[in-house]
C-alpha cells in the first residue's frame, strides 16, 4: 500500500502493445510508427482489469436481501434458501450466464468466487467462465453442519472431501493443463467455521496440504460480525473454545487453541472481512502471507462494522477489495472502493484517513493480483504481464463525462492527475465501461 501514490503513472496519449500470446510488450506514448493492428480507444481511459477477491456465485439473484437482522439471521432467512435453488441445474446454468455478464459489465477480469454447494452448478460456472475467456478462482462452498434452512447445502464429512477433491482434479488449470498459465483455478472453501466441524477442518486441511504445491487456493470468512454475545465471532470462539477465530483456520481448532490439523494460511489464502481482528491475528496473517479481502459495502449492509484501515495496514497484511455481492449490492468495484473511501475517512479520531486515489486503484487491481499470487501475471501495465484491462468511455455515462470535461483541476499537474483519477473512480458506472480485455482478447457478454 505504501508507495502507491508515487508509483502512479498517467500517459495522456498512451499505447499498449500486446503480442499474439496476450503479453504486454510496450507501454508508453503513442507512436504512429508502432507496428500491428491499431485499436483506437481515444478519448477513453485504459485501466488495469479489476480483481474482486470475494464474491458469491450462488447469491447472484439475491443481492442485498432483506432478512430482518444481521449476519446469522440474514443467512438463515435469505441466503441458505436462495442458494438451495441452485440444486436445479437449469437455474444454476442461468445464474452462471448472469454472473459472468455482471462481471464483464463491471470490468472484473479476475475474481475469487465463493462457489455453490452443488457440483453441477460449479461445472456451469467454470464452463461459462471458460467460454467467455474470463479468469476465475472458485470452489464449492463446503458446509457439514447448520440450521434446517441450510439442509440442502449440507454434505456428509466424506462427501465434503470427495467433492472438493473431484473439483480440483476436474477444473484446476483445466483450460491449459498448467496452473501457472491457466485462467481457471480451484480453491478449498469452507463456508466459515460455524458451518463446518473439527472433523471437516482436519480433513480439508489434510487435503489442502496435499494440493497446496499445485497452486490450489484457500478462501473463507473471518471476523465479520461481532454483535455482543450472539455475533459470528463470539459464537465461533464459544463453539470451538479457541483464543481467536483465525486459530480455526490455522490448524488450532481444538479447545484451548490446541493443534488439531494442518494450517490453511499462506500466500494463496484470502480471508474475507477481518473487521474484528485481534493484533495477534493480524500479525499471523502478515507472517504467513495471508491476504484480507476488504468488503466495506456488505459490512455496512449487515451492520458488521468497519475494518480498521490504519491498524490493518500497519500490521503488514495485504489488503485487496471484495464486492461480497450477495451481502453487498455492487458488482462494480469502483463503487465498493468509493464505500471504502467514505468509511475510512469517517473512522473515529486519529483512525480516520483520506485514501489517495492511487491507493484505491491499487486495492482494486494490483493488491488483488498479489492476494492471488498472480502479481507476476496481472494487476498493472508492466511489460511482460498479461494484458488484462478495461476501456472507460466517459461520454457513455454523461455524469462521468461532465466531470471529465468540465470539472475543476488544480494547476499542479500531479494533483490534477490525482483529481482526474478520483473522479473517474467515484463517478464510473457500468455504461462507461466500453470494452473489457483479458490476455489482450476483447470479451463480451452473452
Amino acid at each position: 500500500m505504501e508507495g502507491a501514490a508515487a508509483a502512479l503513472v498517467s500517459i495522456p496519449d498512451g499505447a499498449i502493445v500486446v503480442d499474439d500470446s496476450g503479453v504486454i510488450t510496450y507501454v508508453g506514448e503513442f507512436d504512429p510508427g508502432l507496428r500491428g493492428t491499431v485499436v483506437d480507444h481515444r478519448p477513453g481511459f485504459l485501466l488495469p482489469g479489476f480483481v474482486d477477491t470475494h464474491v458469491h456465485f450462488p447469491q447472484t439473484f439475491i443481492g442485498d436481501a432483506y432478512g430482518g437482522g444481521q449476519l446469522l439471521e440474514w443467512l438463515n432467512a435469505c441466503i441458505f434458501p436462495s442458494e438451495s435453488l441452485f440444486a436445479d441445474p437449469d437455474f444454476a446454468s442461468d445464474a452462471a450466464v448472469a454472473f459472468c455478464d455482471r462481471r464483464i459489465a463491471a470490468g472484473t477480469t479476475q475474481a475469487m468466487v465463493f462457489g455453490s454447494a452443488f457440483p453441477h452448478a460449479q461445472d456451469a460456472l467454470f464452463e461459462e467462465t471458460r467460454r467467455r475467456g474470463l479468469r476465475v478462482v472458485s470452489g464449492r462452498g463446503v458446509q457439514t453442519t447448520g440450521p434446517e434452512s441450510a439442509a440442502a447445502l449440507i454434505s456428509s464429512e466424506d462427501d465434503a472431501i470427495r467433492l472438493v477433491s473431484e473439483e480440483i482434479e476436474k477444473w484446476h488449470g483445466a483450460d491449459t493443463g498448467d496452473a501457472a498459465t491457466a485462467l481457471l483455478h480451484v480453491a478449498v472453501i469452507p463456508r466459515f467455521s460455524l458451518a463446518v466441524t473439527t472433523e471437516t477442518l482436519k480433513n480439508l486441511g489434510e487435503l489442502y496440504d496435499s494440493v497446496r504445491h499445485r497452486g490450489v487456493y484457500f478462501h473463507s470468512h473471518l471476523n465479520e460480525n461481532d454483535r455482543p454475545g450472539t455475533g459470528e465471532v463470539a459464537t465461533t470462539k464459544q463453539m470451538y473454545q479457541v483464543d481467536s477465530y483465525l486459530d480455526t483456520y490455522d490448524g488450532k481448532f481444538l479447545p484451548g487453541s490446541k493443534v488439531g490439523g494442518k494450517s490453511f494460511l499462506g500466500k494463496r489464502s484470502i480471508l474475507a472481512h477481518a473487521v474484528h481482528c485481534q493484533d495477534a491475528e493480524l500479525a499471523r496473517m502478515a507472517e504467513t502471507g495471508t491476504s484480507i479481502s476488504h468488503c466495506p459495502t456488505s459490512q455496512q449492509f449487515l451492520g458488521s462494522g468497519t475494518m480498521p484501515w490504519k491498524r490493518t495496514v500497519a500490521a503488514g497484511v495485504n489488503i485487496a477489495i471484495g464486492s461480497d455481492y450477495g451481502g453487498g449490492d455492487e458488482f462494480l468495484l469502483t463503487r465498493v472502493l468509493g464505500d471504502a473511501f467514505k468509511v475510512h475517512i469517517s473512522e473515529a479520531g486519529d483512525d480516520g484517513i483520506s485514501l489517495h486515489p492511487a491507493e484505491l486503484l491499487f486495492t482494486g487491481t494490483l493488491a488483488g493480483a498479489r492476494a492471488l499470487d498472480m502479481e507476476d501475471r496481472i494487476g498493472n501495465f508492466d511489460v511482460g504481464k498479461e494484458a488484462d484491462f478495461i476501456v472507460v468511455d466517459p461520454a457513455a455515462w454523461p455524469p462521468l463525462g461532465g466531470l471529465m470535461d468540465k470539472g475543476f483541476r488544480a494547476e499542479d499537474p500531479n494533483l490534477a492527475r490525482d483529481q482526474t483519477l478520483f473522479a473517474l473512480l467515484m463517478a464510473m458506472r457500468e455504461p462507461a465501461i466500453a470494452a473489457v480485455y483479458v490476455q489482450g482478447r476483447r470479451i463480451g457478454t452473452a
